[in-house]
C-alpha cells in the first residue's frame, strides 16, 4: 500500500515544527490465516528456513541459540487427521510474515527514514532509545512486521524492545471486551439488514467459490455469512504470486480471475459497511478503537506539556484495527486497508512571532497513504487542523465512560 515516502511528502510552511509523530499501521504480507484456509488445498506453500523464531535471551550473558519453528505432518498423532491438512505438508505457521513481507516491511521502514531522518531531521538516533516506542499487539505477525520495518528505520541497530498489553484489555489489536460493541455489530450484520440483502445478491458466485473450494452451504465457520474468509485465502495467493485455486475433484473447475476480483469488490464493500455505511457504524468504531484513541491523545497531551519525552511512537497492528480509527476519523472514501497500510498522526507546533494570536499553537495532521486524510466530518481534510479542535472532535465520538458503556451492553 501506498506510505509516507520521501518523494511525495509535502513538508508544511517554515513557520512550523515537527514536535511528534504517531504511526499505526497493518502489518505486511503474511500466509492466510489457518481458518481461511480450505480443507484441502490444490497447492503447497512452503516456509522453510524462514521461520517464525521464537528463543529466549539470558539477561547474564549467555548467547543463546536462535530457534524457528517448522510445522510438522503426517505424524503419527491421530488427532491430526481429524481436521483438513490445509496446504499438503506445509513447514509454515498460518499466518505468519513471508520473506516478500519481511522485505516489504524493510522498504516501509527505509521510505519513513527517508522522511522523518533524511528530509526532516527528526527521527532519533538508534541509540536515543527513550525517545522512540514500538508497540505490537499479542498476534506474533506484528513483531514480525517490526523486525523487518526497523532494520530500514534504524539500519544498523540490533535489538529492539516492543510494548505490548495483555491480551485481556490490548488496546491495539483490539481485544477488548464489550458488550455494547458486540450488540452493534450484531446489527449491522444481521441477516434481515442491507447485510443480508449484499450475502443474497451474490449467491451465484459464492457457489461457484464453493465449487472450487469444497466449502459447503451449512458451513458454521463463517464462509456463508462473510466474503472475508475468501477475500484472504484468495488475496494471500496472488499477493504471493500464486495460482487461484481449481477444485481436486475436477481440475477443470478453478476460480477465474474475474471471481476474484468480484469477491475482492465484496470485500472491500463489507469493510466499507461495517466500519463506515451503516447505522452505528461510527459507534461501532469509536467502541472499537476508543481505547487506543484515548492512549494517542495522552501521547500528544503529554508532548504539549512537557511530560512526554517521546518523538516517534509506532503501532503494528491489523485491519480490524486501522478499519475503525478511519472509522472514527470518518474517512471520505472508505476501503479495506490492504497490507502495510499506515495512518500517520503529526503535531506540528506554529513558532512564535510578535503578532501571533493567543491561542494554542498545535496543529495535527493525520496521513493515509502518504497524504492528508480527507474525512466527512466538519474537520474536512485533516492537514494542519488546530490540535484542541480535532481533540474536540475525539471527546464528543468517543464515550466518555467507555469502561461502564460497554458494560452496560
Amino acid at each position: 500500500m501506498p506510505h509516507v515516502r520521501k518523494q511525495e511528502y509535502k513538508v508544511p510552511s517554515k513557520e512550523y515544527e515537527l514536535e511528534y509523530v504517531e504511526v499505526i499501521q497493518r502489518h505486511h504480507k503474511r500466509t492466510p490465516y489457518a481458518s481461511n484456509t480450505f480443507f484441502k488445498e490444490d497447492i503447497s506453500w512452503d516456509c522453510s528456513e524462514e521461520g517464525p523464531y521464537h528463543y529466549a535471551k539470558d539477561a547474564n550473558g549467555l548467547n543463546t541459540a536462535p530457534v524457528y519453528w517448522q510445522a510438522q505432518a503426517n505424524t503419527r498423532n491421530p488427532f491430526e487427521y481429524t481436521v483438513g491438512p490445509g496446504f499438503l505438508n506445509s513447514t509454515c505457521q498460518f499466518p505468519s510474515i513471508t520473506s516478500q513481507g519481511l522485505d516489504d516491511a524493510y522498504i516501509h521502514g527505509k521510505d519513513l527514514r527517508g522522511v522523518y531522518h533524511d528530509k526532516l531531521k527528526f527521527l532519533p538516533n538508534k541509540g536515543e532509545k527513550d525517545k522512540y516506542k514500538f508497540r505490537v499487539t499479542n498476534n506474533v505477525i506484528t513483531s514480525q512486521t517490526l523486525s523487518g520495518l526497523v532494520k530500514g528505520l534504524f539500519p544498523g541497530g540490533h535489538e529492539y524492545d516492543a510494548w505490548i498489553q495483555s491480551d485481556s484489555w490490548d488496546s491495539l489489536e483490539p481485544a477488548i471486551s464489550c458488550a455494547l460493541k458486540n450488540t452493534v455489530a450484531s446489527a449491522i450484520t444481521d441477516i434481515s439488514s442491507e447485510w443480508g440483502v449484499h450475502l443474497n445478491s451474490s449467491l451465484a458466485l459464492r457457489e461457484r467459490f464453493y465449487n472450487v473450494s469444497g466449502i459447503e452451504w451449512d458451513d458454521d465457520a463463517g464462509w456463508s455469512t462473510t466474503w472475508d474468509h475468501a477475500y484472504d485465502n484468495l488475496s494471500a495467493k496472488q499477493c504471493h504470486g500464486k495460482p487461484l485455486p481449481c477444485s481436486l475433484n475436477n481440475t477443470a473447475i478453478c476460480t477465474p480471475q474475474e471471481d476474484a476480483d468480484a469477491i475482492y469488490r465484496l470485500g472491500n464493500y463489507e469493510y466499507a459497511y461495517k466500519w463506515r455505511m451503516a447505522e452505528n457504524s461510527t459507534l461501532y468504531s469509536a467502541l472499537t478503537m476508543g481505547a487506543w484513541f484515548i492512549e494517542l491523545q495522552d501521547h500528544i497531551n503529554g508532548k504539549i506539556d512537557g511530560s512526554n519525552n517521546v518523538k516517534y511512537f509506532h503501532n503494528f497492528a491489523h485491519d480490524g484495527s486501522i478499519s475503525p480509527v478511519l472509522g472514527v476519523l470518518q474517512i471520505d472514501k472508505p476501503m479495506w486497508p490492504g497490507m502495510g497500510t499506515e495512518v500517520v498522526f503529526e503535531l506540528w507546533k506554529k513558532k512564535k512571532t510578535s503578532s501571533s494570536p493567543s491561542s494554542s499553537p498545535y496543529f495535527i495532521r493525520v496521513l493515509l497513504s502518504g497524504q492528508p486524510l480527507e474525512t466527512s466530518t466538519p474537520l474536512g481534510t485533516l492537514d494542519m487542523v488546530p490540535w484542541d479542535e480535532f481533540e474536540r472532535y475525539l471527546n464528543e465520538t468517543i464515550p466518555e465512560d467507555l469502561v461502564g458503556m460497554c458494560a452496560r451492553g
